[in-house]
């Protein structure tokens, strides 16, 4: 498992999926909203949080067909699926070198992009922690939709329809845990059901994306 878990970090960057592609759409979405919303800083401070963690999460949505497919195109997926390994397994670990290659960078650039919206001081440490909490379920939700649409023909955008309205309660708390801490209000209650999320979608996620690989290997 380790093995496999190794070769798609590799896959993923030299694939142009990995480190740059999701930081520098990252980037760009943050170095944008100052220019569409107006440069006043207490009109950044407010929508700080949502537009971090929706410039995160779209970043999260960019590679996320590529974590079967280039598998499915090269006979590997049916190897996989015939290897005395649990399928689901193989989906964990897929979803864990997404995380590492997009959701990992995303989480170490955030304070720095923080500051190009103003980000209330308080609000850093709360937005490094809900993005490291958070960005893994977005990955192991992707993981499913992909699993979902692996095979189809110009399946990115029916991936996107489809892992979008689930990734919206992640992104509701996550944002509202950011926007609490930079308040100095407390965050028990947001953060805790954002654990909630990621260790349900960890814990049956994989049972689900495996079941569909099945299928549609078939």
């Amino acid at each position: 498992m380790i093995r496999l878990f190794l070769r798609d970090l590799t896959l993923a960057v030299r694939a142009g999926g990995g480190f740059g592609l999701g930081l520098a759409f990252f980037l760009i979405v943050t170095v944008l909203v100052p220019f569409g919303v107006g440069p006043e800083s207490a009109t950044l401070r407010v929508i700080a949080p949502g537009i971090l963690w929706v410039g995160a999460l779209l970043a999260c949505l960019l590679s996320l067909d590529r974590i079967f497919q280039l598998d499915y195109e090269d006979g590997s997926l049916d190897l996989l699926a015939t290897a005395p390994i649990p399928l689901e397994a193989v989906v964990a670990m897929k979803a864990a070198a997404h995380w590492m290659t997009t959701g990992l960078p995303l989480v170490l650039a955030a304070p720095a992009l923080g500051v190009l919206l103003n980000l209330e001081g308080a609000g850093y440490g709360w937005l490094v922690a809900s993005l490291a909490l958070g960005t893994p379920a977005l990955s192991m939700i992707g993981a499913f939709g992909a699993a979902l649409t692996v095979g189809l023909k110009r399946g990115g955008l029916l991936l996107s329809l489809l892992v979008l309205p689930l990734y919206v309660p992640t992104l509701i708390f996550g944002a509202e845990v950011v926007r609490r801490g930079a308040a100095g209000l407390a965050v028990e209650t947001p953060l805790i059901l954002l654990a909630a999320i990621t260790l349900g979608t960890v814990a049956l996620l994989p049972f689900a994306a495996a079941a569909a690989l099945r299928v549609n290997l078939r």
